[in-house]
């Protein structure tokens, strides 16, 4: 038995004893978390250079590719790092950096995803006031406040669960260190309580974004199948798909990896489940919205050619 004061490092979950399979995985990550990174530096790039995507949709883009690296870079790195070099290790306070930022990061997504479900239904919904509602400042007050809800909410979350003694091992059943697997090393029944509450009022935040996402597209929905004119409903229906599929990848890999029934839980399963959690939507998110919206595609090839050409 060991308690918090004694642990110096924690164990994290190696997806295979084969070395052949980790170098495999390493390489498997690198391509994906690669691939990520570099759709989301492109996005970041067009849209930081391209002054007609200075506008309050491309600006949430913008901050929403960030934290798609944010988590990429939180997560990733040390995972390919222990499959290059057959270890599971993670000092005691690397596991308390990335729990932080990986929250910090996920916090701000979703706070971003429901402001810029805001910008959609007032775009939409009420576009008379669309510079007032959501002029220049009012969009910077709105991504800080995204951001401070996400350090706020990790900084208490963090602090909670690394100030409760572990008297559990030092074993994580998780390829990266996650707070509800930190947690299940606590021997406080009051500090694990404390947390529990601290986790059910940032569920309850999270419900209440959920809801207003919901409320909001049932308006818009209602608003856009009153448009006279098919070419007008396409128009209006194009901008909104690709957010929606954005929040339906995001919600539902945190749904099925964390609240999925007990009965077909596993470790394997939940080992897959949150490489797809934690890969899968910062690497998405890029092609989705740039799929369908041509105003992205064209900036995204303009930067792509104007570094070409000035390597030339």
């Amino acid at each position: 038995m060991s308690n918090s004061s004694s642990i110096t490092q924690f164990l994290l979950l190696a997806f295979t004893d084969r070395r052949e399979l980790q170098l495999l995985h390493f390489c498997l990550f690198l391509a994906i978390s690669l691939a990520a990174l570099l759709a989301n530096s492109l996005i970041l790039s067009a849209i930081a250079c391209d002054h007609h995507l200075h506008t309050p949709r491309y600006f949430f883009l913008l901050n929403l590719s960030l934290t798609d690296l944010g988590c990429i870079c939180t997560t990733v790195p040390k995972a390919m790092d222990n499959s290059l070099w057959d270890t599971t290790t993670i000092s005691y306070h690397g596991c308390a950096a990335q729990v932080f930022l990986y929250l910090v990061f996920l916090r701000a997504e979703f706070s971003l995803l429901t402001i810029m479900c805001y910008d959609r239904y007032v775009a939409i919904c009420k576009p008379l006031h669309y510079g007032t509602l959501l002029g220049s400042r009012a969009c910077a007050h709105m991504a800080a406040a995204a951001w401070a809800a996400g350090f706020l909410s990790a900084l208490l979350h963090t602090a909670s669960t690394f100030s409760l003694p572990l008297c559990q091992g030092n074993a994580l059943g998780q390829f990266f260190c996650e707070l509800p697997h930190v947690l299940k090393l606590s021997c406080s029944h009051s500090g694990y309580l404390r947390e529990l509450g601290l986790m059910f009022f940032t569920i309850s935040l999270g419900l209440g974004c959920f809801a207003f996402i919901v409320f909001s597209y049932v308006q818009i929905f209602r608003v856009v199948l009153r448009i006279p004119s098919q070419q007008g409903r396409h128009k209006a229906f194009s901008t909104c798909l690709p957010h929606l599929a954005v929040v339906s990848l995001f919600v539902s890999t945190v749904i099925f990896a964390y609240l999925k029934p007990p009965s077909i839980s596993s470790p394997p399963l939940d080992l897959v489940m949150s490489v797809l959690y934690v890969l899968v939507p910062p690497t998405l998110n890029p092609l989705i919205y740039s799929l369908r919206n041509q105003e992205l595609r064209d900036a995204i090839r303009k930067t792509m050619t104007g570094c070409f050409f000035k390597k030339q």
